[in-house]
């Protein structure tokens, strides 16, 4: 996968921001900041197979947590914030409070990656790599 970075300060889940990598890399970073209870997300157009490492290279205050989404997925904003409906990978989904993803994919498609926060609020700074 082949795609441009780009790194919006926060992306609304309503309308998930599409994660690009530059032509000739397969990784892209995030950096932005999240206030307490805020969400971002973004979705990786990928292929069965492919290998994926989401991580955090710089943890920082450690608070910042991740979700992932196999294709297909839904949000639905609701008054309280988004609610994804989809199936997650294994290890990051709601509640358990993922810092890292890596794997293999298992369906093409676009994943849905939500960042979060443990607590309060926080700046977050994360690799995303498709091989």
């Amino acid at each position: 996968m082949l795609f441009a970075a780009a790194t919006p300060a926060f992306a609304d889940c309503e309308n998930p921001e599409p994660i690009r990598f530059a032509p000739g890399t397969s990784a892209a970073d995030l950096d932005g900041g999240l206030a307490r209870g805020d969400r971002a997300c973004f979705t990786i157009a990928a292929r069965t197979g492919q290998h994926v490492a989401v991580t955090q290279p710089n943890r920082g205050e450690g608070n910042i947590v991740l979700q992932f989404y196999r294709p297909p997925w839904t949000v639905t904003v609701l008054p309280h914030g988004p609610r994804v409906s989809g199936t997650a990978l294994p290890g990051a989904g709601e509640g358990e409070d993922a810092a890292e993803w890596r794997g293999t994919l298992p369906a093409t498609g676009a994943y849905l990656l939500v960042l979060g926060t443990s607590r309060g609020g926080g700046e977050y700074h994360v690799c995303v790599e498709v091989r």
